[in-house]
C-alpha cells in the first residue's frame, strides 16, 4: 500500500480541492501503467490513513474517479480500477506524459548470443489431445491425495517444523537414505545417502552434471536420434557436440571406440533403458563394453535412466551403474514418471565427491530443495503407496500401449513404421511419406498435439520420425487420436 502514499501527493497551497487532486493523481497513475488494469485499492479509511486526510475525503474522490469510469465498487469484494476505462481522459488530467509501456530491449549488454534457445513450455491448451513430448504419465493416476495427507501430517508435527526452514542442498537425509534402499534393492546400487544429490528433475540433474564436466569446446558424445533436453544443454555449456546412432541394439559403441581414437572425449551420455526417443535397450555386451572404453579412455558416461519402472515386457535390466567398479558412470534418474510432470523430484548418484561438488553447484543455482515434499516423498515409498501406484501404472500402461499398437497397425500400417516397444511410454513412428511438420499443423487445427519432429533432426539426418506417447489416453482418447491422424494422411 506505500505505493499509494508515494504516487499520490496531495499540495495543501494549490487552490484545488483536495479530492479533486486525490481524483487527478489516480487518473494520471492509471494512464501511466501504474496502476494496472484490475488493481485492487484500498478502502476510502485506509487510503485516508495512507493519505493522512479524512476519510470523507476520501469517498468523494472514489465516487469522482466512479463517475468517471475510471474504477468500480464491487460488493461484498471492495474497489478495482476498471479493466474497460474510459476511451478519453478527463480534461482535469494533464497529457503532455506519453502511457506507460514496459521496455522492450535492455538498456545493457549480456550474454545472449551465448543462450541456446529452448521451447517455452506452458500448460496445454484446453480440449487438446496430447500424443508427444516423449510420452509422460497420466495424471490422473497420480497419488496426489496420498501425497496431500503425507505433508499435512509430517506440517502437524513440532519436530517436523524445522524444514519450514532453509534446509540441505542435497535433499533431505531420509529420502536420501529411503531412495539409496530402494535403488539397491530394486536396481543393484551399492550405495548411500552420501552417493545422491536430490535435484529438480532429470534436468536439473543433467545440467549440474554437464557444468561440472565439460568446458567450453570439450568434446561429448550423445546418440542420435536423441533427447534433445539433454543435447541443448550440453550445447549450453559450450561443449561440442559428437552425434553417434542408436541402432536397433542401442548406441554404436564401436563408433564411440573410434572416435575417441581421434579426440579427447570428456563424456558420453546415453540412455541404456528405453532409450529416448527410440525405446530400444543397450545390450549387455555393449554396456560392457562401453564401461570398458570409459575405464580406457577415461571418459565419464552420464547414464540417463529416466523410467526404468515402466518395463512391460520381461525384467529391466540392472543400470550399468551397477556394474561401475572404477567411478566412471554418473547415474541420473527422475520421479516425475512415477508420479507427475508437475512433482519436480530427480537424483544424481555418484561417487561421493563428484556428489559433494555437484550439492555445491546446485546451492548456487537453487539452495535446496522442498524439505517437506521431499519427506513426504519418502514415507510413500516406505509405506508402500510408490510401489502399489508403480504395480497398477504398469499394468495400465501395458494395456494401453497394446490397445495403442494395434491402432496403429489397423488404422495406420501404410503411413507409418513402428516397433512395439518393450517398456516406457512412448511409440516411435517414422512417417513413411507424408511430412511430419504438416501432419503436425493440421493435427493441431482439429484438437490433436503430436511433436513435428524437428527436435530429433541433425543437420545431415532428417528422421521424419516423432515419439506418440500412450500412457497418458485412455482407450477413447487413443482412438479419436488415431482417428484424427488417420484422417488426416487419407485425405
Amino acid at each position: 500500500m506505500s505505493l499509494f502514499k508515494e504516487l499520490i501527493v496531495i499540495d495543501a497551497s494549490s487552490s484545488v480541492p483536495i479530492f479533486l487532486q486525490i481524483t487527478n493523481a489516480f487518473i494520471q497513475n492509471i494512464n501511466l501503467g501504474r496502476f494496472r488494469k484490475g488493481l485492487k485499492l484500498p478502502g476510502t479509511r485506509e487510503l485516508g490513513d495512507l493519505l493522512q486526510i479524512n476519510r470523507m475525503t476520501a469517498v468523494a474522490a472514489y465516487q469522482e474517479l466512479e463517475a468517471q469510469g475510471w474504477i468500480e465498487t464491487l460488493p461484498r469484494k471492495g474497489t478495482f480500477v476498471k479493466v474497460n476505462q474510459p476511451l478519453q481522459s478527463t480534461e482535469k488530467v494533464r497529457t503532455n506524459q506519453e502511457a506507460f509501456m514496459p521496455p522492450q530491449r535492455t538498456g545493457f549488454s549480456y550474454k545472449v548470443k551465448q543462450i541456446v534457445p529452448a521451447k517455452a513450455s506452458d500448460l496445454p491448451p484446453a480440449g487438446k489431445i496430447i500424443l508427444h513430448d516423449g510420452g509422460f504419465p497420466d495424471v490422473r493416476l497420480a497419488p496426489i491425495e496420498d501425497l496431500g495427507r503425507r505433508i499435512r501430517s509430517l506440517s502437524r508435527l513440532a519436530s517436523n517444523k524445522k524444514f519450514l526452514m532453509y534446509g540441505n542442498a542435497q535433499g533431505t537425509l531420509l529420502l536420501r537414505e529411503t531412495l539409496a534402499a530402494f535403488l539397491c534393492d530394486t536396481r543393484g546400487l551399492s550405495i548411500t545417502a552420501d552417493n545422491i544429490l536430490i535435484t529438480k528433475g532429470a534436468q536439473m540433474g543433467i545440467y549440474i552434471t554437464s557444468s561440472l564436466l565439460l568446458n567450453q569446446k570439450e568434446e561429448i558424445i550423445a546418440g542420435t536420434p536423441g533427447y534433445a533436453g539433454a543435447n541443448s544443454t550440453f550445447l549450453q555449456v559450450g561443449a561440442k557436440l559428437n552425434h553417434v546412432a542408436v541402432k536397433e541394439d542401442g548406441i554404436d559403441v564401436d563408433e564411440i571406440e573410434k572416435i575417441c581414437r581421434r579426440k579427447k572425449i570428456k563424456a558420453v551420455y546415453v540412455i541404456p533403458h528405453h532409450h529416448h526417443p527410440t525405446t530400444v535397450t543397450l545390450t549387455p555386451e555393449k554396456r560392457i563394453k562401453l564401461l570398458e572404453l570409459a575405464t580406457r579412455f577415461r571418459f565419464a558416461i552420464i547414464e540417463d535412466d529416466y523410467d526404468y519402472d515402466f518395463q512391460y515386457t520381461g525384467k529391466p535390466m540392472m543400470p550399468m551403474a551397477s556394474l561401475d567398479r572404477n567411478g566412471n558412470v554418473i547415474y541420473i534418474g527422475t520421479l516425475t514418471k512415477s508420479l507427475a510432470p508437475a512433482i519436480r523430484l530427480g537424483f544424481i548418484v555418484a561417487p561421493a565427491e563428484f556428489i559433494r561438488s555437484a550439492t555445491y553447484l546446485r546451492k548456487h543455482i537453487d539452495s535446496h530443495g522442498d524439505s517437506l515434499i521431499e519427506n513426504a516423498i519418502a514415507e510413500m515409498y516406505k509405506d508402500g503407496t510408490i510401489a502399489r501406484h508403480l504395480k497398477k501404472s504398469i499394468t495400465l500402461y501395458r494395456d494401453r500401449r497394446d490397445h495403442f499398437c494395434d491402432l496403429l497397425q489397423r488404422e495406420m500400417s501404410r503411413h507409418i513404421s513402428f516397433k512395439i516397444p518393450e517398456g516406457g511410454m512412448l511409440v516411435w513412428a517414422t512417417f513413411l511419406k507424408a511430412n511430419l511438420q504438416v501432419v503436425s499443423a493440421k493435427a493441431f487445427t482439429k484438437g490433436l498435439i503430436i511433436g513435428d519432429g524437428k527436435d530429433y533432426d541433425t543437420e545431415t539426418l532428417k528422421y521424419n520420425s516423432v515419439g506418440l506417447g500412450f500412457a497418458s489416453l485412455n482407450f477413447k482418447e487413443q482412438e479419436k487420436a488415431v482417428d484424427i491422424l488417420s484422417g488426416i494422411l487419407n485425405h
